[in-house]
């Protein structure tokens, strides 16, 4: 698939006092795209569209240029101690995506241009943490490596984590566009992931990503640039002879990457879920979507702050962890599975 280009680009006029906010604007002025003034990447408005489900398809060819205020970084994520904030929203059209409820009514893609600010307070974290590993996730509220062939936020952050002893960097992507990435100065200290599922789910429910084969390609350049090299498989889902579908994932994954992409490998793994509100925002945004999303079929599983989801029942998800991490141990026996949620 072709790498992203916005259609349309608002600018905080805060976000001109950096250099990549200026070098940003210039860029879609020499390529004619359209560019309005926003008065915070918060509060963009008027996105083109007759009605809500328009506009909701345009705001996902939008980019917001912006400068991010908040750099209090905190992160739920059972992979990292920190997010690490470049982006936010993404252009993919994932019907499960949790996104969809923590967005809201702001599905565009936001970009931060003071990097320097951000690396700041990222190098603050570190210090204070001293003398543990401090790991950042870059992918928390976003498929940064989706829009980073226009930006090189992403890469110009793996370049200042790469400097430090202490700092590690994660990200996810379904994007092969990673051409740029293959020459930064990681240092070993960036893990480089792809989001991976069976056919079936990636047919079904991932539009507007890149293909497995694509994915898959783009792993074996980025495991000969030496980064270390992670996939996530999520989410699981139980769809029809989902066991062969995710043995042939694993099948198909083994036999395409090189040998030198096996080495140090992680894999995470994360079940479908879903709440009542993301139920309500999918079924309005992707009224055709197969995905199967009947509570009265699954476990309501309490979090954090009162609030839960809707997982599968004890019996489903023991099934699909011992499954999984079969696939795993037959094809990558020397892999490290980090969790399984």
């Amino acid at each position: 698939m072709k790498a992203f280009e916005p259609q349309l680009v608002y600018i905080e006029p805060g976000a001109l006092e950096y250099p990549l906010g200026r070098e940003l604007k210039e860029k879609f002025e020499k390529k004619g795209v359209e560019i309005r003034e926003t008065t915070s990447h918060n509060q963009v408005r008027n996105i083109p569209g007759k009605n809500e489900l328009q506009q909701y398809r345009n705001a996902k060819s939008t980019l917001v240029i912006g400068v991010r205020k908040t750099l209090k970084f905190d992160t739920s994520k059972p992979s990292a101690e920190y997010a690490l904030p470049l982006a936010t929203g993404c252009m993919g059209h994932c019907h499960y995506c949790y996104l969809q409820t923590t967005l809201g009514n702001k599905p565009y893609i936001r970009t931060y241009v003071n990097l320097e600010e951000i690396f700041d307070a990222a190098d603050q974290y570190i210090k204070e943490r001293e003398p543990d590993i401090t790991r950042f996730e870059a992918a928390c509220t976003s498929d940064v490596v989706g829009i980073d062939h226009l930006t090189h936020s992403l890469k110009k952050t793996i370049e200042h984590i790469g400097q430090t002893d202490l700092g590690r960097l994660r990200f996810v992507t379904k994007y092969h566009h990673v051409g740029h990435l293959l020459d930064a100065k990681h240092n070993g200290n960036t893990r480089f992931r792809f989001s991976v599922n069976s056919d079936h789910v990636i047919k079904q429910f991932e539009s507007g990503t890149s293909s497995f084969l694509e994915r898959i390609e783009a792993a074996g350049k980025v495991a000969k640039a030496d980064y270390p090299l992670g996939f996530i498989v999520a989410p699981l889902i139980l769809h029809e002879n989902w066991k062969g579908g995710y043995y042939e994932l694993f099948e198909r994954l083994e036999a395409i990457l090189p040998l030198y992409a096996k080495k140090d490998l992680t894999f995470e793994l994360i079940q479908h879920r879903f709440t009542k509100t993301a139920k309500n925002i999918i079924q309005k945004r992707y009224p055709k979507s197969k995905l199967e999303m009947n509570e009265e079929e699954r476990k309501y599983k309490w979090g954090r702050y009162g609030r839960g989801k809707y997982v599968y029942k004890d019996e489903q998800a023991g099934d699909l962890k011992e499954t999984i991490q079969s696939y795993i141990d037959k094809f990558f026996p020397e892999a490290k599975m980090e969790y399984f949620t």
